[in-house]
């Protein structure tokens, strides 16, 4: 018989400790530790798997306690430079610049071995320094910034924020074409006219990526779309210039003059560079006073100059604007043009507020205009922000409608007050120069001085029909949407600008106009010029259509007094 087993019992816990309850232990659950409680002491934390006087085996480690995966790391940065074909383009872009000093070396050094020695000790200097620069710049796309870099004695970093970038320009010039290259131009509006960043060089497949690259990221977060790799750029045509409306280049003033600018230029380079040609300066002066001393050669070179404006012009004309393509990809407005350096500017069409349509009297006459961008933020705009070329103005007006936004109302005729001012301004000069003629011609009995009065009075008399068209082009109006403002003659401009770029109002009154109850007001626009005229309209027209456009700016200032303001 054996004696019954007794409990075995633990010793007592001292009388401070708390009864043990059985809990389960969870993140959420964990209780907050009272203020100003004591602070176990730890001691070293035990080997996983080790065993323990109180607990025996370690028990297994709760998800939740895994240590957290460590994160990603960054891809490794990849610095980008230009082709290195553009190590043949840069030289023969230098040797201009190089041509004076290398024929003054050969000259002076009477093309001795010696002369010719430092000539190919230039041309190789001119090679050596376009390796340095292409091997000292780099560029890559870091996060949300396109970074250039340039060091070789010192570091000079450039950083572009993408959402920053309001247009792309990329062009092709002659020899980068040959080669397979193209010059990429960043534009943030920051740098005035100039762009913001070039790379001179890049490959053609590099240009498009980029410029896919940047116009999408720079795009609002809306309006980005998947990845150019995978579906490509989204494009829509809007039109397409046929050539035969290049016929209508002749008739811009612009390109006429380049046969006079060409000739002007021959003359300037025969009097600088004379002597370093090998004919001598005095040859040419010599060849310029002969020239003087039989006016009527002069009068053929000049008719010959006049016969060729509109073949010249032409020419010039078709070769800047040939292919000119007008679409929208993405977002953006892109205009490509261009026989011999193909350009494509990206406008993007968030920045665009309006536009502008130009027409000269010769271009008015036969029903064409001329078409630019209101962008804001666009350096150099009157050569990147062009929408048309020289178009039927019906054409002008569906292309700007589809692009930007029609303009849906009729111009306001300004106060035949205006119509007087227009032709004083354009008879009264000649009618004076005529008046001051006339009496030198009385005086001293000179034929010059009958010349200038009957062509003085040749002058004033067409005064009359210019004053009359000059007051006619004048207008403005308002559609609700879009407001619009026109003026001039000999360049006629009318400005489409969106209400909601308008950023301030501006009323101008000089002397003669306080007079004849008339003034200027100035519509400033966050783009474009700053700021677009309305000439001489009434008192009345330069109160009323700012509170038109604009009622809410001006309605505490149009209330009657004593009217208690809501």
């Amino acid at each position: 018989m054996t004696e019954p087993s007794q409990p075995r019992s633990d010793p007592p816990a001292p009388e401070s400790a708390p009864a043990p309850r059985e809990s389960t232990f969870t993140p959420e659950s964990t209780p907050a530790p009272r203020a100003n409680a004591p602070v176990p002491e730890i001691g070293p934390a035990p080997r996983e798997g080790a065993l323990t006087p109180e607990s025996g085996p370690a028990p297994e480690r709760a998800p939740f306690q895994q240590p957290p995966p460590s994160p990603p790391q960054p891809p490794a940065r990849v610095l980008l430079r230009l082709s290195p074909k553009v190590l043949l383009i840069d030289p023969v872009r230098m040797l201009p610049s190089l041509l004076l000093p290398l024929v003054g070396v050969l000259f002076v050094g009477g093309f001795s071995a010696r002369s010719y020695g430092w000539a190919a000790a230039g041309v190789i200097g001119t090679v050596v320094f376009a390796v340095v620069r292409w091997v000292t710049f780099t560029y890559e796309i870091v996060g949300d910034r396109l970074e250039t870099k340039r060091s070789l004695i010192s570091r000079s970093i450039r950083t572009i924020p993408l959402e920053r970038i309001r247009g792309v320009d990329v062009s092709t010039p002659p020899m980068h074409r040959l080669l397979g290259l193209a010059i990429l131009k960043i534009d943030t509006g920051a740098s005035g006219s100039d762009e913001e960043a070039k790379l001179d060089g890049v490959t053609l497949a590099e240009a498009e990526r980029l410029k896919s690259v940047l116009l999408r990221r720079s795009a609002r977060p809306e309006e980005r779309v998947p990845d150019v790799a995978a579906t490509g750029p989204v494009e829509r045509p809007i039109i397409v210039v046929p050539r035969r409306w290049l016929l209508y280049g002749p008739l811009s003033g612009a390109y006429l003059l380049t046969p006079f600018a060409l000739a002007g230029g021959a003359v300037g380079l025969a009097f600088q560079w004379g002597d370093e040609l090998g004919f001598g300066r005095d040859a040419a002066w010599t060849a310029g006073e002969w020239l003087w001393r039989h006016p009527y050669l002069l009068l053929i070179v000049a008719l010959l100059l006049v016969v060729a404006m509109p073949f010249v012009g032409g020419l010039m004309y078709a070769v800047f604007n040939w292919d000119f393509t007008l679409k929208r990809r993405d977002g953006y407005l892109v205009a490509e043009r261009g026989l011999i350096n193909r350009r494509s500017v990206s406008l993007e069409s968030e920045r665009v507020r309006g536009y502008e349509i130009v027409d000269g009297l010769v271009e008015r006459w036969a029903g064409v205009v001329r078409v630019w961008a209101i962008v804001t933020g666009l350096g150099d705009s009157q050569t990147r922000g062009q929408l048309l070329p020289d178009v039927p103005r019906t054409v002008a007006f569906q292309v700007t409608g589809e692009a930007v936004g029609p303009y849906r109302a009729a111009l306001r005729a300004h106060p035949p007050i205006a119509r007087n001012r227009r032709l004083f301004r354009a008879v009264f000069p000649w009618a004076a120069l005529a008046l001051v003629s006339a009496v030198a011609a009385w005086a001293t009995g000179t034929m010059l001085w009958w010349i200038f009065l009957v062509l003085a009075l040749l002058l004033a008399g067409a005064g009359v029909p210019l004053g009359l068209d000059r007051y006619a082009s004048l207008g403005h109006g308002y559609d609700g949407v879009r407001l619009a403002v026109r003026s001039g003659s000999l360049r006629r401009s009318q400005a489409v600008v969106e209400r909601r770029a308008v950023v301030g109002w501006r009323l101008r009154q000089t002397w003669f106009q306080r007079r004849a109850g008339v003034l200027t007001l100035i519509a400033g626009v966050g783009a474009g010029k700053g700021g677009y005229s309305a000439i001489d309209v009434s008192e009345a027209q330069g109160v009323a259509f700012p509170a038109e456009v604009t009622p809410e700016w001006l309605a505490p200032f149009l209330q009657e007094p004593g009217t208690p303001r809501g």
